[in-house]
């Protein structure tokens, strides 16, 4: 079929070939198929949808488009763990090292910050020295001799999907689930694991708003890491409200350090230990669930796994000290609090607005070359269905001059509602969603 066909096949309704998928999605990776063309494509699958056929096909030629690891000649299983993003999520720099430190062998290939969501990358940047620029050679080194390495993707990881992602963002296509599904599933399947803890985020402060749209995100990936003899379970958690207390780089460091010495708010704790119990059940190291969750503690307990952190921060060139002297990490210069209005209860908080409050004082990214300061950020000091007393300090804004301080306090006054009544006790995990289509 030509480029023309396949276009019109798909806006009228009908499934595509796989071979016709690979033509087109090839063609375009070798220039022989114009922006237009696949615009035109991306726009008929953006209101078309696709089959499970056609998804299986189209991630297929996502992940072969350039490298697949093979990293079989390392012992052990390779599990990683993914969010669809969220505000104070730093879970992947405490649960990595954690699981590391159980047997679990952790190749986390993670994304910077962009809009009101928070990046890995940019938070490990924040420990001074530390690489996430890594070469192939070195990142498989790295994880046979301490069984972890945290870097960002690779230009030979997976290209088409940089480039669909390009043309999906000034098309207005983004929001598409089986782009969406195969942008993410591409990436992480490319680097060589034998499963995949997905965090599926609900709420305010996520980009999936109910549990319906979630559920069905998590649904559609744990099915193609199914039909690709992947081990995939997603997990939807709780986003209307930030993780943590820590919003802001250097600060979620701190707060992910604390987690690996046994302390931390009760949140973040709590869904590391969720997700770790998943990824030593896919990694064989646990029969269950419930039998992983104690040889995670005993790991924080004994110090193994701050110590496998530590060893990590060394072998990336970061500054070890840090992770017994957080102290060492940025500071701001300049706090500044945003106090209740009114007494009451913390009704809600539109944690996307926090969010952006934050990226305006240089913790975020408007755009994927925009600067980071690694210092500024929040400490949100209040939790939901709390009392809360009028002046009381709701969060505390870390800026540094130049700061766009005046927006985010504008922002973040908007965004904590206290009302006379607490609300519903909201929980953290929702669901968890296996490959059958099991859920707990």
């Amino acid at each position: 079929m030509r480029a023309y066909d396949i276009i019109k096949h798909k806006r009228d309704g009908k499934a595509l070939a796989p071979e016709s998928i690979r033509a087109f999605l090839n063609g375009y990776l070798a220039g022989e198929v114009p922006d237009y063309q696949m615009a035109a494509l991306l726009m008929a699958v953006f209101f078309r949808g696709l089959t499970p056929d056609e998804l299986n096909a189209w991630t297929d030629c996502m992940l072969r488009s350039g490298t697949v690891l093979d990293l079989s000649d390392i012992p052990g299983a390779k599990i990683d763990k993914h969010s669809t993003g969220g505000v104070g999520d730093k879970i992947s720099l405490p649960l990595a090292a954690l699981v590391a430190s159980c047997g679990v062998k952790v190749p986390m290939i993670s994304g910077r910050g962009l809009g009101h969501t928070g990046g890995t990358l940019d938070k490990l940047e924040s420990i001074p020295g530390f690489e996430t620029d890594l070469s192939i050679d070195r990142f498989r080194k790295q994880l046979a001799d301490i069984g972890v390495s945290m870097i960002g993707q690779t230009s030979s990881l997976a290209p088409l999907d940089r480039r669909l992602y390009a043309l999906r963002d000034v098309i207005a296509a983004v929001e598409s689930l089986p782009l969406i599904a195969s942008s993410i599933m591409s990436k992480k399947l490319a680097a060589g694991i034998d499963g995949l803890v997905l965090d599926v985020k609900v709420g305010s402060g996520a980009f999936m708003k109910n549990v319906d749209e979630a559920r069905a995100l998590a649904e559609t990936m744990v099915a193609i890491g199914a039909r690709m003899n992947k081990r995939v379970v997603a997990v939807l958690t709780d986003m209307n409200q930030p993780l943590g207390r820590a919003v802001g780089n250097s600060l979620e460091v701190e707060e992910s350090l604390a987690v690996l010495n046994g302390e931390g708010p009760d949140d973040v704790v709590e869904l590391t230990m969720v997700l770790g119990a998943q990824m030593l059940v896919l990694g064989g190291i646990a029969a269950s669930t419930a039998e992983a969750r104690p040889l995670l503690r005993e790991a924080i307990e004994r110090g193994r796994a701050c110590a496998t952190f530590e060893t990590m921060v060394l072998a990336q060139g970061g500054d070890p000290a840090v992770v017994r002297d957080p102290r060492r990490l940025p500071r701001a210069a300049q706090r500044d609090e945003i106090t209740a209005a009114r007494a009451g209860y913390l009704q809600s908080i539109d944690t996307e607005q926090v969010g952006i409050a934050a990226m305006q004082l240089g913790a975020g990214r408007t755009r994927v070359d925009s600067p980071i300061d690694p210092a500024v950020g929040l400490t949100v000091q209040a939790r939901l269905g709390e009392q809360i007393e009028k002046g009381q300090t709701l969060v505390v804004m870390h800026s540094n001059p130049g700061s766009n301080k005046d927006k985010a306090r504008a922002l973040l006054q908007d965004a904590f509602r206290v009302g006379p009544e607490p609300p519903p006790p909201a929980p953290l995990i929702l669901e968890v969603v296996a490959p059958q289509g099991a859920r707990e």
